[in-house]
This record gives structure tokens, sequence and C-alpha cells, in this order.
């Protein structure tokens, strides 16, 4: 009862906060936007700490993630080897707009600054989806860096009121051809 009631508040003080910082009432959750299809062209391959664009093809196995109105992610924790490429679906469980964003916390939290700031901003990268309500999206990444990464719904308020995971990516070992084992 009490976890309701603090997520209650969590989710309320995140509005009234984009509230107070004259965010459109219908922006905070990017309503109107359709941000659930990616766009055409090649995807961007860029590498980032915690990892790179992974091509569908490659995927070695399927995770699927569920969001909520609730402000979670089900499941919030996941483990991948290194090097894995994972096709991530997601749904979206609840009646407003909902992304999954992979990341580090430093660069989750920097980007969640930004989307109370301007929570219309455009954003399309390989490492995120937007899913509409009742919709499901599909991110594909490899995981070719080990660490503990974060994801998140960086919509205005939703990080805020905690909706975020963790993704920890065990090295893999690999022997050097003399019977000794490195973690890579």
């Amino acid at each position: 009862m009490y976890a309701i009631v603090d997520l209650q508040m969590k989710v309320l003080i995140a509005l009234l906060a984009a509230a107070l910082m004259g965010v459109p009432q219908g922006a905070v959750a990017h309503e109107g936007e359709d941000h659930s299809k990616k766009k055409a062209g090649p995807v961007k391959k860029e590498q980032k700490a915690w990892g790179i664009a992974g091509e569908a093809g490659a995927a070695e196995r399927s995770v699927e993630l569920v969001m909520t109105d609730s402000m979670r992610f089900t499941p919030d924790k996941i483990e991948i080897r290194q090097g894995e490429t994972v096709k991530f679906v997601v749904k979206n469980g609840g009646k407003m707009m909902h992304e999954m964003v992979i990341g580090n916390k430093k660069e989750l939290d920097e980007h969640a600054a930004l989307m109370m700031k301007f929570p219309a901003m455009e954003h399309d990268e390989p490492y995120m989806t937007h899913v509409a309500p009742g919709e499901v999206g599909e991110l594909v990444w490899t995981f070719n860096r080990s660490g503990d990464f974060d994801f998140a719904c960086l919509i205005a308020g939703h990080y805020q009121a905690g909706m975020v995971g963790k993704i920890k990516v065990v090295a893999t070992e690999k022997s050097d051809g003399h019977g000794k084992a490195h973690k890579h």
C-alpha cells in the first residue's frame, strides 16, 4: 500500500516539476507524436560505452520487456554475455507513451534532464525505442563491452518516478591458445 502511494507521489512530484518549468501538459508524455517508428535508412553504428547497434539477423536471443503506467519495467534486471547481440521486444502495457533507452547512469541522467526542459525533443538513436500505448517496439543491440549499464524511460517525469532497470554484461572468457583463460 505504502509503495503504491510513494510511487503516485513521485509521479505527481515529477509532473508538478514539469508544470512549474512551463512544460505544456500534453507535452509531458510526448502525446500526439509518433515516436514508435524508427526513421528509414541505415542504422547509425556508433560505438558507445555500453555497446553498438546490432543487426536483427545477428540476434542470439530475444528479451521481452513490459513497460507500465506504474513507471516500471518487467523485468528490471537483465544479464547478458559480452559479445551477445540481443533483440529487445518492448511492450507498452500502459495507456501513455513509454520508451526504453539503454545507456550508462551519467548519460541517462543528462538526457532525462534535457527531456524535462524540452519534452518534445526529437531523438531517434539505435539504443532507444519509443512505444505507443498497447504497441510493441524492438531494439537490437550488441553488448561488446562488459560492465554494469542501465536502461530507462526518459519521457519527462517517468525517469524521475523510477522507471529504470539494470543490465549486467558479463565478460566472456577466451583461451589464449596456451591453456590460459582471459576475460575480455
